[in-house]
Formats: C-alpha cells, structure tokens, sequence
C-alpha cells in the first residue's frame, strides 16, 4: 500500500513546465523511447498530455539505473523524481525546456515489442491501424482527435441547454421505416419472426417529441445505415439531431448559425460573420453543378446550349434536343498543368459520373479542339468568349441530360482544385442551400421519391402541384454546407395530417402503407402537432473539419473499413445453431 500511495501521479507529463523546476513529482504512463548514454539513461515518458523526458543517472543509485536500463517501448511504468533544468533544450516539444531527475521507479506492465510504431508518422496501413485500435489511439494526433471531439460534445449541449432545449434520448430499437437507406435489423427472441430496426435518424420519434410538447429537443446520437459504404461514410455514425416548435425556416436557421458561430469559435478560434450566405438548389446547380458547392475557388459552370443547339455537331445537338444540355468549365491557366495524358485521366474521371466522353478546347495562339471541324463557323468563337477563354486556359465540356451534366462537372470541378492546389485549407466557406426539389424521379423504381423523406413539408404556393406536376414542387429544407461538405440538413416538417396523407399518395404509398409504416405517427397528428421542423447534423463530419482530418476513422474511436467490418473484435461474426434458434432465425449457405 506504501509503494503505492508512493506512485500515486501528481502531475501529467506534457503539463510540466519551468515554473516546475525543484518540485518532487509522480509522473506515470508509456515509454516512447529509451537511449543509455553509458552513465545517464534517458527515457521519454508519454501520456495524453504529451511527453517528458526522465534522466535515471548511475551514480547516486545504481539498482534504480539497472533497472531503468530494462525498459523498452511500451512499457508502462511510473517515476518519482525532482524536475530541473534541461541541459540541452528540446524546442520540438512543449516540455522541452525541462527534465524529471527520478529517484524511483515502478514498472506496471511491461509490452511485447508492437506491431505498429505509436507515432504520428508510422505510414502504416490502415487495416493494421484498426485492428491494432489500442495502440493506434496512443498516438498524439488521434489522442487530440478525441479530446476535440469531447470538448465539441460540451460546446453543443452548453449552447442548446442555453438555448432551452431538452435532451432527450430516443430508442435505439424501433420499427422499421423506409428513409432511404435499408434498415439494421435485430430479431426479436421473444416476438418471434418479428423484428426491430435500429435508427437510420430519430425522425419520426422527435416529430413525436414536438406533438407531446416539448417544444425544443437535442440529442447526440448514434444512427445506422446498412448501405454500401464510400469513402467517409460509417455504417454507424454521430448526428447532432434536435428539433423546435412553431418555427418557419428563418427560425431555425436563425438558431442555427448562433450554434455554427459558436462552434467555429470555440474549436477553430474562428469568427464567422452573420449571416450565413444563402442558395437556392437550383442556382446551387447551375452555377457549381452539386449541391453542396465548394466556394473556395472559382470554375463555375456555363451554359452553352443555347449557342451549340444549331451548331452542327451531333453531340452537342442531341443533348439539348433532348431536354438536356450542354455546359462547360474555363479552368484558367490549365494548359501550363494538363498535359494530354492528364486530359485523359479528367475524360477518364468523368466517365464514372455517366458522361460518355469530355470535350477540351485549348486557348493558344489558335484555338485547337478536336471537334471543331465538325462545328459551324462561328460557333467555336462564340464558346470560348461564353466561357472567358484566355491565352493558357483549358475549356472542358460535357453533354447530356441535366443530371449527367451536373454530376459530371460539379466533381470534376472539384477534382482539379484538388489536382491544381487552388483550395486554401484555412478559408472556410460557409452557407446555406434552401428550397430544394420536394421529389426526385427515380429510374430504377419509374416514380417519384423524396429528396429528403416523406416528411418534409413543401412550399405552400407549391401545394398545388403535388398531384399535377411533381417535379414543380419545392421544399422548404435546408442543408449547411461548408468547403463543400453537407455538414447538416433538415427541414419544416409537415404536422398537417391530410398534408402528410397527400404526400403518401404522391410518393406511391397506398392508405394502407402508409398506416402499416407510419400508423403511429399519424395517430399522434389526429391530437393536434404544432408547426415544427429542424435539423440534423453529422458530428463525425464536422470533427474532421474541426481537427483538420481527412479520414472519417481518424475521429471516431473503433470505426469500421469500407466493408463494415470490425478488425479489432472480428465483427460481424458467425453465430452458433444455439444462439440462431434463440431468435428464430435459419441462416442458407450461398
């Protein structure tokens, strides 16, 4: 008990600092590294906070520097020492200026050499990262990942409880509902052949929230979605969700760019101007060809239909016969970047967004494209003073539907940003985009679907077209993006219950699905629902942005690779005949 109140820590390693000097501290964690010098031995102590150096010196105590001298990486020990001055200063490290002369030790457990170095800078593979979690986590940068993420939990429910929402936690075993991703199931032992789901988003459930009263509600929460994965994505991801009461659009974006402020301040030192800049969908579209545009730098899309309808060239002329169109992209300066053989690669690049092919026109001392023979006089002319084609300048064209057209340039554009630098990492771009389309036609399943879900109240001068014309109405929802990620979204929801019964029957949903899938829901809006709407955010997104990662696993604690697996517990794993007939299950061989 006396050796152990001995190492009881006073002090975390990297907090020591010169106003320290001649104080007897505990300190206690990993060794990151051990160098014997002969009669000195030199240790660096790391823990959360950072990292100390320990001097274990032969002379006074022998069988202390014997000892010392047994350590290795990973050990994890404590000491007992008296802290003074460098003799050579380490400027690379916060306590740099000073040492821990110890005067004991105490090895907690020693390690077996490990299989990936606990560094910043290993290079290791991912895969070896994640199934090695725990000595991955030891590393500086993903320690400081995790406590960012710990104080942003703070800074959102600081902010909201100030605000006078209510937490409130939602079930993690519900029903399933179509909300456009498939469900996680979870077999029911003692409902058999029945079934829960775990949440795709607590949508439903804070709608019902609003109909009992409560007015404003927030959660951090866990959210599900059994899709097949890209990068950046989890099956198991953090959303910020909450939602308010007799609110229109202007309301709740209100709150939410106080919170976004907040937010920015307290984790990025960051003053963010009010308020945000806002978006329509459709000019979103236009101008950028995505719905969460990147306005860190320029490229913005033309269109040329108009010029290219009668120009000769099938291609062009097709693609605007048939309702689509044509439209490109000045990426100034291109030429001095884009060699032939990358031009291929960008042709390449958007042949994975449905285009079939990639029109370029360099801007020399003449002007060369490969379809310009098959252009009327004049028409090449015209494209590049549409365009702003400059001396230097690399023009880039897709044709197609509307859909191909936009998906195809809005990417590309952001791949050459990417490819040329043009993104300052420290300008931050922050808005809104507002009044998307209320449905998307789906091809696969010949209908109209939701853009967001079958709750999201449309726009009222719109409500006329919801049987008529589908593709006219808009929605009243909104997404935060930020240097072109979707940080967030939501919308005004509807609490009309007849509203909500039209919407079912525009989506394709019978009566009878509708109650089988949302029963609930609607018998709570037969009691009264007041005006209501708001929105989610994706936490784990946001903590990327806040720590400056580029890889969604390096913010989460265990995350899963790309096929949605565990490497650190081996799941998903096989189940015994015993635990399968438990829930009623039979599983068939493929």
């Amino acid at each position: 008990m006396e050796n152990q109140k001995k190492f009881k820590r006073t002090d975390y390693c990297g907090d020591l600092r010169e106003k320290d000097i001649d104080r007897q501290v505990v300190v206690c964690g990993w060794v990151q590294k051990e160098r014997n010098l002969g009669s000195l031995n030199f240790v660096d102590l790391r823990d959360r906070s950072g990292i100390v150096q320990i001097v274990f010196n032969d002379k006074p105590d022998m069988e202390l520097f014997n000892k010392s001298t047994k350590l290795r990486s990973e050990f994890v020990i404590g000491v007992s020492g008296k802290v003074r001055l460098r003799s050579s200063v380490n400027n690379q490290i916060p306590t740099g200026k000073i040492e821990i002369l110890a005067d004991d030790l105490k090895i907690f457990a020693e390690s077996e050499v490990p299989p990936i170095y606990v560094k910043d800078d290993d290079n290791v593979q991912e895969n070896m990262r994640l199934k090695y979690r725990s000595l991955d986590l030891r590393k500086p940068k993903m320690i400081y990942n995790l406590q960012q993420r710990s104080k942003f939990y703070k800074v959102v429910r600081d902010f909201f409880h100030d605000e006078g929402f209510i937490e409130v936690e939602t079930p993690m075993l519900t029903k399933p509902t179509p909300e456009g991703a498939r469900d996680y199931l979870v077999p029911s032992r003692v409902n058999p052949g029945k079934f829960y789901a775990l949440p795709q988003s607590p949508q439903l459930l804070k709608q019902l929230l609003m109909v009992s009263g409560l007015d404003r509600y927030i959660q951090i929460t866990k959210c599900f979605r059994d899709e097949d994965l890209r990068a950046n994505r989890q099956p198991e991801f953090t959303q910020i969700d909450l939602e308010m009461s007799f609110v229109d659009v202007d309301d709740v974006l209100e709150v939410q760019e106080r919170f976004i402020q907040k937010a920015f301040k307290e984790m990025l030192n960051i003053d963010v101007k009010l308020p945000l800049q806002r978006m329509k969908y459709q000019e979103a579209m236009d101008r950028f060809g995505l719905d969460k545009p990147d306005l860190r730098f320029g490229m913005e899309l033309n269109d040329l239909s108009e010029i290219v309808k009668d120009s000769g060239f099938g291609v062009f002329e097709s693609a605007v016969e048939s309702k689509g169109s044509v439209r490109g992209i000045n990426v100034k300066n291109g030429l001095s970047f884009y060699s032939r053989k990358k031009i291929d690669k960008l042709e390449e690049f958007v042949k994975t967004f449905g285009a079939k092919g990639l029109v370029n026109i360099k801007v020399e001392d003449e002007i060369s494209s490969s379809i310009s023979k098959f252009l009327k006089d004049g028409i090449m002319e015209k494209i590049v003073e549409k365009l702003n084609g400059q001396k230097g300048d690399l023009l880039l064209i897709v044709a197609g539907s509307n859909d191909l057209v936009y998906d195809s340039l809005g990417n590309l554009r952001n791949q050459i940003a990417r490819d040329m630098d043009l993104i300052n990492e420290n300008d931050h771009k922050l808005l809104w985009i507002t009044e998307f389309p209320q449905f998307e036609y789906s091809q696969e399943e010949k209908r109209f679907v939701a853009k967001h879900h079958p709750f999201t109240a449309p726009m009222e001068e719109d409500i006329k077209y919801l049987e008529s014309d589908p593709s006219r109405v808009r929605a009243k929802a909104y997404d935060i993006v930020i240097d072109g990620d979707e940080m967030g979204g939501g919308s005004i929801r509807i609490n009309d219950r007849e509203l909500q019964k039209k919407m079912f029957k525009a989506l394709g949903f019978t009566e009878e699905d509708a109650q089988n899938k949302f029963g609930f829901l609607l018998e709570a809006f037969k009691y009264g629902a007041p005006p209501h709407g708001g929105i989610a955010y994706g936490l784990d997104r946001l903590m990327m942005l806040f720590t400056g990662s580029s890889n969604i696993r390096d913010v989460i604690a265990f995350p899963k690779t790309q096929s949605a697996s565990c490497l650190l517990t081996g799941a998903p794993t096989e189940l015994s005949q015993e635990q399968l007939s438990e829930v009623h299950i039979k599983t068939i061989e493929e």
